[in-house]
């Protein structure tokens, strides 16, 4: 009896050893295992792309403001929809002006149009999986843009030279169902003291320099986001108050979101919807 209880422990120590190399180690995903959907998020710890179902985004016609960064980015997500060539696209700038918000709603807009482009978003922290996962999609027959909400390397990281041979794809080159958009407040993706540091530990300091440069240069689109005016960002308070239909007949808007914005200290398309939505909850009003 006493060398059955000793196996049943064995068995159980092995059973919690296999499941937690399994968790330090995650299989490898097959492309048949995933679920179809519109969006996914991938989970490094796991290796996992997890679908999303309902994609929290705004209407493309709602973004007010950057109609040409609009139509340049709607265009090479559109060629790359119908299978044509399409560039990388790093949108750049400042906080807050629709950078990430202009991203879903074109993939939205795609959708809607009737072409199969699935978004992907992969964390800031997980880059370094991009060479992995870029190479997952690829087997499967669909088109896919890989996302990167507020991509940035800081001093000390080395990451960034994984993303740039992502980008290029090695021999083998991008592949064709993949494109690659990433949102950042920094035109380089690196701080500018990160490359003068750089720059100062090397031999031939300009070789350094234009290697952490020539990370942005792997995006063929180059799409920058700046500070908007009073007239927009009220244009922009009046485009969400006449979409969701907000009851605003007793009270100030212009006044009110003007004053907002001096409380926040910045006029964007952020600070608009954060007062949309205070707005919206004062008068009992759904945003969907």
């Amino acid at each position: 009896m006493a060398d059955n209880d000793s196996k049943f422990i064995l068995i159980e120590q092995v059973i919690r050893i296999a499941d937690a190399l399994e968790r330090m180690s995650p299989p490898t995903p097959k492309p048949d295992d995933l679920d179809y959907a519109n969006a996914y998020v991938w989970h490094a710890a796991m290796r996992r792309l997890d679908p999303v179902y309902a994609i929290n985004c705004v209407r493309l016609d709602l973004l007010r403001g950057i109609d040409q960064q609009r139509d340049n980015l709607l265009a090479n997500s559109i060629a790359f929809g119908r299978g044509l060539p399409a560039n990388n696209a790093l949108l750049w700038g400042a906080r807050g002006t629709g950078k990430s918000s202009l991203v879903k709603a074109v993939h939205a807009s795609m959708m809607g149009s009737g072409l199969d482009c699935a978004l992907v978003e992969i964390h800031r922290e997980d880059i370094v999986d991009l060479p992995f996962l870029m190479s997952f999609l690829a087997q499967i027959p669909r088109q896919f843009i890989l996302f990167c909400d507020d991509l940035a390397f800081d001093s000390g990281e080395t990451s960034y030279k994984s993303l740039k041979a992502a980008l290029e794809g090695g021999i083998e080159g991008r592949p064709n169902n993949i494109v690659f958009y990433a949102t950042s407040n920094r035109r380089h993706l690196m701080p500018r003291q990160m490359m003068e540091n750089e720059r100062s530990t090397v031999i031939n300091p300009s070789e350094t320099t234009e290697e952490s440069v020539s990370l942005s240069d792997r995006f063929g689109l180059w799409i920058g986001f700046y500070s908007i005016d009073q007239d927009v960002y009220l244009e922009m308070i009046e485009g969400y108050v006449s979409h969701f239909g907000i009851n605003v007949q007793n009270i100030d808007v212009r006044h009110e979101a003007l004053s907002w914005s001096v409380g926040r200290g910045a006029r964007s398309g952020r600070v608009a919807w954060q007062y949309i939505v205070d707005l919206a909850a004062r008068t009992e009003t759904k945003l969907k």
